[in-house]
């Protein structure tokens, strides 16, 4: 049987993670928030952890949610700076992005 040709693989899709890690952070706090009451009745039929397995979630969802933002402005500051130099603004001293100089 031949073999089909390899095909050079897509480049990568470009989604919103902030809202994504956002939008699953809420709904871990909306979960804690609504097994809360019914905490009683979790414990009893051995199922007490689940309220503190949402809160859980929830509390990490805030730290990936501080990291995609953090990645997603890296990002931009990247793309910024490699505007800049391909449009001719170089990184020479005194330059925004390059090295500083001090006179003192």
């Amino acid at each position: 049987m031949p073999k089909t040709p390899l095909r050079p693989s897509p480049p990568p899709l470009e989604a919103n993670d902030v809202a994504i890690v956002g939008g699953g952070t809420v709904l871990w706090f909306v979960a804690f928030l609504a097994l809360l009451p019914f905490k009683g009745t979790l414990e009893q039929h051995g199922h007490g952890t689940w309220p503190w397995i949402c809160l859980s979630g929830g509390l990490l969802g805030l730290i990936g949610l501080w990291y995609c933002r953090a990645r997603r402005d890296a990002i931009r500051r990247a793309r910024a700076a490699e505007a800049e130099a391909a449009a001719g603004g170089g990184t020479g001293a005194g330059s925004p992005g390059g090295p500083a100089t001090r006179l003192d």
